[in-house]
């Protein structure tokens, strides 16, 4: 039967909003306070889909008596309020908060430190997952029986938020904790592209043999990452995924509260695995503007017809790249967000109009993009479809590989 759908539109705030959701709210496109158009976020309205942590009855008699630990931001919320706050409502003895890249309350920008503190509201201990404390260390998982992980993903390798699932996957294997995945949907689900990671190439944006774009949940990746023995030493945690319900891979999802604070809305998101291998070049990706991830440019006309003016925008990005300074480029934020995926035609362009010095930082786009070969493919003038055929072997494997591990049709 065809499904009845609904697009439904709303705004959001443009610094890191609190929790928003009610239990019977379905996702929403985030829209910053500059954009006019809002993008459309496709439900269900047979059956309105439900994140896992607003499926209490799944996991909340399983985590009663027990000692439990959240891995949480801002996206971790149910019933119009923050999980924590929720999980102490119902009665669950949370010790502590593990906070990712970004922090707990998200304020902290790209690999800004992020500090350990104490919720003010709580009372609850916070761990920072970022800086030097990238895993929790055995006294951190002291007297704990579970962790909890519930964060919104995007589906890209080099999204931070997935290397701390490992890393406290891999810290509970150590320390006999489980793990409980709440999950949420992937809003980048509908394909995969770009290369496997190689290892030569392991770093906080690369832990996983992924490709860029993987199109699993954060649910169904962290049980590939326990089945293949991705884990130190082939190590396995005692795992346990709580789904999504009323979800497939044909559903579009726009979460309602941004995932971190450059990518502030639906575009961005979509956008996000194609501009971020710009973050090892001297060109901006629009941070520094209320269109992030959406836009990017350089402080020469050549560059294009576009122009912004990157500045410090508190709660978003200080200290941006070109601050202050007008710059040329394109504007993608008219093209429609369901159909952009991963492509390479914006670098391919900026490094052609560049002569090849866009790229100032080779290391770091070898880490992004997962091997080593594409600054030399780039410079020895291959097309996107040759670098794309260089792709395939890994990626079919990757495919085969993931199937067992897909827990939506």
């Amino acid at each position: 039967m065809t499904r009845l759908i609904l697009k439904i539109m709303i705004l959001a705030a443009v610094i890191m909003p609190s929790c928003t959701t009610t239990g019977n709210s379905r996702p929403a496109a985030m829209i910053d306070s500059v954009t006019t158009k809002p993008e459309p976020a496709v439900v269900s309205i047979e059956k309105p889909l439900v994140v896992a942590a607003e499926d209490t009855a799944s996991y909340l008699p399983t985590l009663r008596g027990k000692k439990v630990a959240l891995v949480a931001n801002p996206t971790s919320c149910a019933f119009g309020k923050h999980l924590l706050d929720a999980m102490i409502e119902a009665g669950i003895d949370v010790e502590r908060v593990f906070a990712p890249e970004h922090g707990f309350r998200g304020a902290a920008e790209a690999g800004e430190r992020v500090q350990s503190e104490t919720d003010a509201k709580t009372g609850v201990k916070i761990v920072s997952l970022f800086g030097k404390n990238l895993k929790p260390t055995p006294s951190q998982m002291s007297g704990l029986d579970y962790v909890v992980y519930d964060i919104q993903d995007v589906g890209c390798r080099f999204f931070t938020y997935i290397s701390t699932l490992h890393n406290v996957m891999e810290a509970a294997a150590e320390c006999g904790v489980k793990v409980m995945v709440l999950d949420r949907p992937n809003p980048n689900i509908d394909y995969v592209a770009g290369p496997v990671r190689e290892p030569d190439c392991v770093s906080f944006v690369s832990m996983d043999p992924l490709p860029i774009v993987y199109g699993m949940t954060v649910g169904e990746l962290a049980k590939m990452i326990n089945g293949e023995g991705w884990l130190k030493g082939g190590a396995k945690c005692d795992l346990t995924v709580i789904k999504i319900l009323n979800y497939d891979r044909t559903t579009r999802y726009a979460p309602p509260i941004k995932p971190s604070p450059n990518l502030p809305d639906y575009i961005s998101i979509r956008l996000y695995p194609s501009l971020c291998l710009f973050e090892a070049t001297g060109i901006s990706v629009g941070r520094g503007t209320m269109t992030p991830f959406s836009s990017y440019g350089f402080p020469d006309p050549k560059y294009g017809e576009y122009v912004f003016t990157p500045v410090d925008i508190p709660g978003m990005q200080t200290n941006p790249m070109h601050k202050a300074q007008k710059c040329y480029g394109r504007n993608l934020r008219n093209i429609n967000p369901d159909s952009a995926q991963f492509t390479l035609k914006y670098l391919m362009e900026m490094y052609k109009t560049s002569n090849g010095k866009c790229i100032t930082r080779q290391k770091w786009l070898s880490l992004l993009y997962g091997n080593g070969t594409l600054g030399k493919m780039l410079a020895d003038g291959a097309t996107e479809q040759e670098i794309r055929q260089s792709w395939e072997p890994g990626l079919s494997d990757f495919v085969r590989k993931r199937e067992p591990y897909l827990m939506y049709k």
